[in-house]
């Protein structure tokens, strides 16, 4: 068994061994760009634990982490330009440096390059990699155009918010993890439950993000504390005030909309939050999230100690800050 911290290595040493085009190079300077800028890599480290899991050989496991983490920094690449955002991981977006109309073609690019990667799994498995890897990709651009879709409607439930935050967030955990299944040969059977932990584990870590953007330490959290109500993004914390929420409170909460004071907004919502208990509300939910994961990973047929790992790093995300 190897440490995350061993696995990452892994994946970083693989990063800086992919060779793309050098013509033209306007095309794939971004591309090197993007996946220099590091990040958690969450996913491809957490496929290779799943091919420990199974006891799999970690370098029939690089291609597909590489896959995904190239697919998922794809994602970035386009979100970042839907978004307008000038800044990725402290570093200007590619469309901010290259033009978006480059950072598209990049993107596209960098599509193809994760199908690239996925080719060099061993033709045994190739197919049900292949399909795997595709429905989790067109779970995560559905889950994109959901949370866009969200954001000009007054009626979502908490019902639709999780499938949401499911197929654009969880799937891909879910997907990553179940490709270190297919490459190492478990059973479909195995392979979904590891699926299973995965998305639950991936939906549970967004609602986390939900509380601490709200919640969290400023001096920990990477991103602004109270971003999520200053751009009044309807995330789990939102939906459950409006559910709860008396009818003058609920006025409050849309008169708090309009206010230009972000701070003042900040502290009326995060008001009307700690009033409803919406902090436990959202705690309780993630936690039993996290609960479905755990229970797939129990039914998982392999040895306790090879399942510690993946055990230790669902806890360390549960109780991060930022």
């Amino acid at each position: 068994m190897h440490s995350p911290s061993e696995l990452l290595k892994r994946i970083e040493q693989a990063i800086t061994e992919i060779q793309y085009p050098i013509y033209p190079g306007s095309l794939y300077e971004p591309i090197s760009y993007i996946m220099s800028l590091g990040g958690k890599r969450i996913r491809p480290t957490m496929l290779l634990m799943a091919v420990d899991l199974f006891d799999g050989d970690l370098s029939a496991g690089i291609p597909a982490a590489l896959a995904i983490e190239t697919f998922h920094n794809f994602t970035l690449v386009h979100d970042d330009i839907m978004d307008n955002a000038p800044l990725r991981r402290g570093r200007k977006t590619v469309h901010e440096k290259w033009g978006t109309n480059t950072a598209i073609l990049s993107g596209d690019v960098m599509m193809v390059e994760a199908n690239k990667h996925l080719t060099n799994v061993h033709v045994s498995v190739l197919k049900p990699a292949l399909e795997t890897f595709n429905l989790t990709a067109q779970g995560v651009c559905e889950g994109q155009q959901l949370d866009m879709e969200f954001e000009k409607r007054d009626d979502v439930s908490i019902e639709e918010y999780i499938d949401m935050i499911r197929l654009k967030t969880a799937v891909l955990l879910g997907g990553a993890m179940k490709l270190g299944a297919i490459v190492s040969n478990a059973t479909k059977e195995q392979a979904e439950l590891i699926y299973q932990f995965g998305e639950n584990l991936g939906i549970a870590f967004q609602l986390q993000d939900d509380i601490l953007d709200v919640y969290g330490d400023p001096a920990k959290f990477g991103k602004q504390v109270g971003g999520d109500i200053i751009s009044d993004k309807k995330t789990f914390l939102r939906l459950k005030l409006q559910e709860l929420a008396s009818k003058n409170d609920l006025a409050s909460l849309k008169n708090q909309a309009q206010n230009a004071d972000n701070k003042m907004k900040i502290k009326a919502i995060t008001g009307l939050y700690d009033l409803y208990e919406i902090r436990t509300a959202a705690t309780d939910v993630m936690k039993h999230y996290l609960d479905l994961a755990f229970l797939a990973l129990t039914e998982i047929s392999t040895p306790i100690e090879r399942k510690e790992a993946l055990i230790n790093i669902a806890n360390q995300l549960m109780n991060r800050e930022n």
